[in-house]
Formats: C-alpha cells, structure tokens, sequence
C-alpha cells in the first residue's frame, strides 16, 4: 500500500507528457489557411459569341492547286522539358471545389478508406485531394501522408454539356458522406452559381471545341491494312489501342497523341489484314488537346500531303471535294484566332484545364 500513490504520481506524469508531444507535434505540422488560389481569374463575361468557323472551304473554281505543304513534320520542342512542381489537379476554373476543414491532420490510409468507390457524378469526373501536412503542397490523397485540410472538385463542363443539377446532388451527396465519415466539415457553394458558371463555362467553349479531319481516298487501287501501317510507320505513326486507329505521339511523355490516323476496324480485325481492301482513311487534329508551341497544324498539313504521296490518294474534305493549299491557309489563320481567344481564357490549347475541358 506504501507504493500505491508514488505509483499513480508517477503515471500521471507520463501520461501528461505524452500529451504534451501530441499536442507539440500536431501544433507544428498544421500548416495555415490557404488563400485564393493564385493565377485563378474572374471568368469575363460573353456578351458576344465569337464562332472561330473552322469548317473547310470548298475548293477553288480553278481547280485543286498541288500541295506542297511545309517539307518536315514538325518535331515540336526538342530541348529537354525541365522539371517543374506538379500542379494541382483541381482548377477553380473549370471546377467546382467544396473545402473541408479538419480539426487536425488526418493520415492518408484512413482518408483513402471512406473516400468514394466512383469519382463520377452522372458524366462529369471529380476528384480529392489533400493539403500534405508536411509540404504545404495539394495533391491526390496518398497512404503514408498526413493532410491538414481537403478539397474536393466536380468538373463544371466537358464535351457532354454542362453540370446540371442532378449530377451537382450527387457530387454533394458523396462529398457530404465522404466529409462525415471522416469527421471533417465541408462549404458547399450554391448549386445556381455552379450551374450558372457550368453553363457559361460550356457556352465559352462549345464553339470553340474544333476538332478538324480529312479523308485521304485512293485515286486507284485498295489499300492492305499492312500497306497503310507501312506507309503511316514511314512518318512516325505508331499503333494506337484499337484496331484501325494509328497516332502520332507526342514529343512528350503522357501527353495526347498529335494526330490520329483511322480507317476501317473491320479491315483491322480481319484474319488476314493484307487481303483486307481499304480504299480511304481519316486524319484528324484535336485541337484544344496539344500546344500551338508544338506546331500541330502544320504536323497535321504535312502528314496529309506525304501520306496522299505514299498511298497515292488525294485530301478531300467531308463533301469530297479536293482541300487546296488556299483551303488550308484559311484554316491557319481561323486557329490563330482559335488559340488566342483560348488563351486570353486561361485555357490554352495543350493545357492541363484545356484537355480536361475539351474531353
């Protein structure tokens, strides 16, 4: 009995100092409240719809001119990228973000344990990520990691059409479910403001979604699938992920393809491709998808004038009338409107948003 109370002394003094280093270590990781995200701007208003028109132009009176085109494709930037910090995945430009605050840093493995089985909300993507307690930086919540405060974002527009109503309850349902499980406390904006910038957002980009495409047509005999491939090889396609389906990568590493070059899967897929006849074929650009600083159009030019070369086909337009040098000077000049309006928007073509947006 002597021992009793220097014994529960003792273990008040430990338990006190335990505390004290929970408290000390927590205090020091919290990082402060993040201010607006820098470079975001005020979305301008669109009091006059500009249409950048990049339909093909008939071809002349005169006759389809020869095309000589530029005499290289183009090879992009060919000095090495530097590395740069990893953006943020989420964009206040393009997203709508819901914050939520922790009490404390919570750990990585118990965030990833209640986030959402789906990160869709009808056809729109969204996604969470975490202030990474230690570096101050945002990113995708990650096991061994400890994040002071989080955010989650629905994208507010894509080639589908604008968020709605219903897809934005449903993103703010999972948030909301995600938010409680881990005791942290979302601000929800107002679903009309959202649906509002959702549909300015895709009022902006709609017209100004261009994807162009050509037909190459054999002027003679059919093609075999092998020939084509051969010919495409020769000017730096490679196979694409499904069959009928050619590209032209990217100088860069995880970027979209530059150009696509398609023709029929069936012909693909056939037991023997070489017996396959083929008699024409698409190339297209994705505009919005690769930098103007990567010269696309010209790349996209060119590669229709040595592939109609190689094959002997002639470029025709969706009507199948010839494309003329003039036709392609036109297109030119309508993409240099194209990508300045994009930038004057924060959203260059080749951009991170960019791609998101126009997908």
């Amino acid at each position: 009995m002597d021992l009793t109370w220097p014994l529960l002394a003792l273990a008040a003094v430990v338990l006190s100092a335990i505390a004290l280093q929970g408290w000390w270590m927590a205090r020091g990781e919290r990082p402060g409240r993040r201010g607006p995200p820098p470079g975001v701007p005020t979305p301008p208003t669109l009091n006059e719809r500009i249409e950048p028109g990049i339909d093909l132009p008939a071809a002349g009176a005169e006759g389809p001119e020869r095309d000589t085109g530029p005499d290289t494709i183009p090879a992009g930037l060919h000095e090495s990228r530097s590395l740069v910090r990893r953006a943020p995945r989420l964009d206040a430009l393009i997203d709508a973000l819901v914050t939520m605050t922790l009490e404390s840093p919570v750990s990585g493995d118990f965030l990833m344990q209640h986030a959402p089985t789906t990160r869709r909300a009808g056809s729109k993507p969204f996604y969470i990520e975490g202030l990474d307690a230690a570096t101050g930086e945002w990113q995708p919540l990650l096991p061994g990691h400890r994040y002071a405060e989080l955010q989650a974002g629905v994208q507010l527009a894509s080639r589908s059409g604008p968020l709605n109503e219903i897809e934005y309850s449903e993103f703010v349902h999972k948030v909301q479910a995600f938010a409680d499980a881990v005791g942290a406390m979302p601000e929800v904006p107002d679903m009309l403001d959202v649906v509002a910038r959702a549909r300015e957002l895709d009022a902006f980009a709609s017209p100004r979604d261009a994807q162009l495409a050509l037909t190459l047509r054999s002027d003679a005999v059919a093609w075999s699938v092998g020939f084509i491939q051969q010919c495409a090889a020769r000017h730096g396609f490679v196979s694409g992920a499904v069959p009928g389906r050619m590209v032209l990568p990217s100088p860069y590493d995880g970027d979209p393809p530059m150009l696509a070059l398609t023709f029929d899967p069936q012909a693909a897929l056939e037991d023997d491709p070489q017996r396959a006849a083929v008699r024409e074929c698409q190339l297209s650009l994705d505009v919005p998808q690769t930098a103007p600083a990567l010269e696309p159009f010209p790349a996209w030019h060119n590669a229709a004038r040595k592939l109609a070369d190689d094959l002997a086909a002639t470029v025709v337009d969706d009507y199948g009338e010839p494309i003329t040098v003039h036709a392609f000077a036109v297109i030119g000049k309508e993409l240099e409107q194209l990508y300045a309006q994009l930038e004057a928007r924060d959203l260059a073509a080749g951009s991170a948003a960019a791609r998101r947006l126009f997908s």
